[in-house]
């Protein structure tokens, strides 16, 4: 198995939009599921600190460029729109995020 890229950020879900946040990604749609896994996304998950709103993702990826290249997708673009009401978000839609250094891990 080729080794994968890990990636971590951070964003910010607002606090009266936690169940709304959780039951969307629950009924993820098949079509950016497809967008994710066409860009080598293994392994997603997001984390909720319920106290903060603080919201922590991981994925391991196929290939960083590959990865990078999802932005740029109509249904990535029509999500961060579905998206937008619920958490804190940049003039394009897209969350704020904040990349995390990789500083230990144990497989």
């Amino acid at each position: 198995m080729k080794n994968r890229t890990r990636i971590a950020s951070v964003m910010h879900v607002y606090k009266d939009q936690y169940d709304e946040y959780e039951k969307r990604h629950n009924e993820l749609w098949p079509e950016m599921e497809e967008t994710l896994k066409a860009h080598g996304v293994h392994h997603y998950s997001i984390f909720l600190d319920e106290e903060s709103g603080q919201l922590f993702a991981y994925l391991e990826v196929d290939d960083v460029e590959t990865w990078d290249k999802v932005s740029e997708t109509e249904t990535c673009k029509k999500w961060w729109d579905y998206m937008e009401p619920l958490m804190e978000t940049n003039p394009d839609k897209s969350p704020v995020s904040k990349q995390l250094k990789s500083v230990f891990y144990l497989e």
